[in-house]
């Protein structure tokens, strides 16, 4: 089985985020899959029926404490890291692009950061989300923060739903079928 893990910050405060897209993106697998969302110790958990069995998580210990959670969900299920797959968002890359990786560097992430600090390894896959770069003069920890503006906020729905197409091909196929799908970046609308 798989454990599919959406990073984020729990909390009204922090809905519609750049940082939450994570959680938005298991979300919409959850939706997809019929999979209630049921609260744990220290996260939200759902169990998919449709398809290809999988663990849905979302760590309620914040972006920065995100690996105990994912940690404690990984032991009391008893799966292995590399059947680990982390759904966040990502600074490097445009608005709009997907990223599938089976393993890698934290990147700068603080949320993968906690993950491979608690588990002693950075060799689980990670779906990375573009949200782009903050823009000049503008502190990083505070754009991520920020909710999307509206051009962004209308192309969200497409962006979940390959999102959630990308991580079901990675549950049914595997990563490397799956890397080669959704490896892209979304097509702005012509305005």
């Amino acid at each position: 089985m798989w454990c599919v893990v959406g990073l984020g910050n729990p909390g009204r405060r922090y809905e519609g985020t750049r940082h939450n897209l994570g959680f938005l993106a298991v979300d919409e697998l959850a939706r997809r899959r019929l999979a209630p969302w049921r609260a744990r110790a220290l996260h939200l958990a759902a169990r998919t029926a449709d398809g290809a069995p999988a663990l849905l998580v979302k760590p309620q210990t914040f972006m920065n404490l995100s690996g105990p959670a994912v940690a404690r969900a990984l032991r009391y299920r008893k799966v292995a890291a590399d059947r680990l797959l982390v759904v966040c968002d990502d600074l490097a890359l445009p608005f709009g692009s997907l990223r599938l990786r089976p393993r890698g560097s934290d990147g700068g992430h603080n949320g993968l950061r906690s993950i491979i600090e608690s588990l002693g390894t950075s060799d689980f896959p990670r779906l990375r989300l573009g949200i782009g770069a903050a823009p000049p003069g503008l502190d990083a920890s505070r754009y991520v923060l920020e909710r999307f503006p509206p051009a962004e906020r209308s192309r969200l729905p497409e962006l979940l739903g390959l999102a959630a197409d990308g991580l079901e091909l990675a549950l049914e196929k595997g990563i490397e079928k799956a890397m080669n799908q959704i490896n892209r970046t979304i097509k702005e609308e012509p305005r």
